[in-house]
């Protein structure tokens, strides 16, 4: 081997390695300002866009902090105050006030919340975050899943991102946001998935909420439940105040939210939704049937619509569809499971009579 071809394999020996690692270094630094750049514009891109969620979990999959979904969703989240007047014409009025929150659902103002935070009110008014006060009007009502839709005259809202409630996992991070106590608008609590698919009875209705660990206090009704994404998992329902169950808290799912508001939004009710044309009344303690007169416990006919016009006031009802009933929850239970144009069989006693009534259920638009 020449001297000279040795000196070439030194050197080859030599700057190889240094030309690799640069090579290798020029790559990577690159590649990496490559994906620091698609990560920047991904972070500029949610924060110049307000009305989107979807990118509010970072690249790897991990999901927010606590403070980072407040970010994200307490903009979505408004309160709602309501004066209702109560007395007549002869009779001195007075107006009552009460509080609750709600969630934006779309930029021009669409708004929902519970049902019983508005029911009766003669004045909406709602409050977004930054101070602002609209005076609402009511869209549409659902007394089944205790949920209503407002609409304000607004623009540029900050509406929730839904996610797919089906998907939950019992021991998940949430967080809830709302207005607590009717005066304490934007506050946030921290908590987990309790339990999923909980059947609680509320006036007679049954309903299935998520439970929450989550510390909710009155005026948190009608706010969000979210995800460690940001997204809305829950409308805040149901507090209990049990002293067996003191911290607990429910939500309604946001499947059945996405369905009922839409529904609210397009028709002015709940398509789907059956209508038995009765007006019943659970008898389930002495006083009540002292009240109305009555010998025995249990539910009674108190109106009847044209529809409805077999059944009489005072009506007992035995059982339908061959189960025998004697609470109001028990008598939703059986009718839920129909639809419009169903005919069902009621049994009802008449006096010393017995009857069966054929009744045919009907769209409930109201």
């Amino acid at each position: 081997m020449t001297k000279s071809f040795k000196r070439l394999t030194i050197a080859l020996l030599i700057i190889g390695p240094i030309f690799l690692s640069g090579i290798a270094g020029f790559i990577g630094a690159y590649f990496g300002q490559h994906l620091y750049s698609k990560a920047t514009v991904s972070e500029e891109s949610i924060l110049n866009n307000n009305i989107s969620l979807k990118n509010t979990k970072n690249t790897s999959g991990e999901a927010l902090s606590y403070s980072e979904i407040a970010d994200f969703a307490t903009n979505s989240v408004v309160e709602i105050t309501t004066e209702t007047v109560t007395g007549g014409l002869r009779m001195r009025q007075y107006i009552s006030e009460g509080a609750g929150s709600g969630v934006i659902l779309s930029k021009d103002g669409y708004i929902v919340t519970n049902n019983h935070v508005i029911s009766d009110a003669n004045k909406i008014t709602v409050t977004t975050t930054n101070g602002k006060n609209y005076a609402a009007t009511l869209i549409g009502t659902d007394a089944k899943t205790d949920l209503a839709v407002l609409k304000i005259k607004a623009t540029d809202l900050q509406p929730v991102q839904y996610a797919d409630s089906s998907k939950l996992a019992v021991g998940e991070s949430v967080i809830a946001i709302g207005n607590p106590l009717g005066e304490l608008g934007g506050t946030v609590t921290e908590g987990i998935i309790s339990a999923l698919n909980r059947d609680i009875v509320i006036d007679g209705e049954t309903m299935n909420l998520l439970q929450t660990s989550a510390a909710i206090n009155p005026g948190n009704s009608g706010g969000g439940l979210f995800n460690q994404y940001g997204k809305l998992i829950g409308i805040v329902n149901a507090k209990s105040s049990g002293s067996d169950i003191e911290g607990l808290g429910f939500a309604i799912p946001a499947n059945t939210v996405k369905k009922v508001a839409e529904d609210l939004i397009a028709h002015g009710y709940v398509q789907g939704r059956v209508d038995t044309g009765l007006s019943l009344i659970d008898v389930s303690n002495e006083r009540t049937a002292m009240l109305y007169k009555i010998q025995r416990l249990g539910l009674y006919v108190l109106q009847a619509t044209d529809d409805a016009r077999q059944f009489q006031p005072g009506d007992f009802i035995e059982s339908v569809e061959g189960t025998e009933v004697s609470t109001l929850a028990e008598f939703n239970k059986i009718i839920d499971q129909h639809k419009v144009g169903d005919t069902i069989s009621i049994i009802v006693s008449r006096g010393r009579n017995k009857l069966e009534i054929n009744l045919t259920l009907k769209q409930f638009t109201h």
